[in-house]
């Protein structure tokens, strides 16, 4: 991590990813790279749905080849690079037929190191295979939920997930949340863990880094008045009056179960993930 000498109170303190160490390239590959409007909170009517969300720089989006549509054919690491829009590092990998991609890059590859997306290949970080090939204990990320479907899980800065077992034609895998979820053992995972794990200990260190970032301030519930919120009201400082903690709009957050009851992949959940103290 980079730190900053004290000159004011907001760099006292600030930190950021050293990119030097990690980065080869300052501007993407352009024929990979489009223009792309975000939704900052909004749905299809133009209404927030979450808040705190807006502003920030103008991105430009880098198309990951997450559905790895080229099999059998080797590719070679050509610039490491950061990507705006995610929390991990991207990869231009170039296949031997001359094609280029970007590919979500896992930790300790290098330009210059070769991956393969192949039944056939190597164990090893970067190359991607069925789950029926990977054995038990062997961490993992950038996992399909469908043969074919592209990947889906377990893409964030440093995060992998585990293969716990192999049983009748699935696959059990602990992911990061501590939940083990079992998924068809024809749907294919990467080796490896997603590059960039120092990113959970970046500090802004002031408000403005984070509207750069699209992120927009959050006003406390017991600041507001009782027609904004259920914790409002009351002179001074007052507890949240509540028995359980709630949204603004009433709904329980603490404690509650969120998963759909008759969620379609609810009979692939091996065991619920853990929370709070247990996890």
């Amino acid at each position: 991590m980079k730190k900053y000498a004290p000159t004011t109170p907001s760099r006292r303190n600030m930190t950021t990813i050293n990119y030097r160490e990690y980065l080869t390239v300052s501007e993407p590959h352009k024929p990979l790279t489009k223009g792309v409007k975000r939704d900052v909170g909004r749905n299809g009517d133009g209404r927030i749905t979450v808040r705190h969300k807006g502003g920030g720089h103008k991105r430009l989006y880098r198309d990951i080849d997450f559905k790895y549509t080229k099999v059998g054919i080797p590719a070679k690491i050509e610039t490491v690079e950061y990507d705006p829009n995610r929390s991990g590092f991207i990869a231009l990998v170039c296949y031997k037929d001359g094609a280029r991609a970007y590919h979500l890059l896992p930790k300790e590859l290098k330009v210059g190191d070769v991956i393969l997306n192949d039944a056939s290949a190597d164990v090893k970080t970067g190359n991607r295979l069925p789950l029926s090939k990977i054995p038990v204990g062997t961490f993992i990320y950038n996992i399909e939920t469908k043969p074919g479907s592209g990947a889906k899980f377990v893409r964030s800065a440093g995060s992998y997930a585990e293969v716990v077992s192999h049983d009748a034609g699935y696959t059990a895998i602990k992911m990061p949340s501590t939940e083990v979820h079992k998924l068809l053992d024809t749907c294919s995972a990467s080796i490896g863990a997603v590059s960039n794990d120092e990113h959970k200990l970046v500090k802004y260190g002031k408000a403005g880094r984070s509207r750069w970032k699209g992120i927009r301030p959050t006003v406390r519930g017991t600041a507001m008045n009782p027609v904004d919120h259920p914790y409002g009201g009351g002179e001074g400082v007052q507890g949240r009056g509540t028995r359980r903690p709630k949204t603004m709009w009433g709904k329980v957050t603490g404690g509650k179960k969120t998963r759909h009851p008759k969620k379609y992949s609810n009979h692939l959940v091996v065991s619920r993930r853990k929370v709070g103290k247990r996890k």
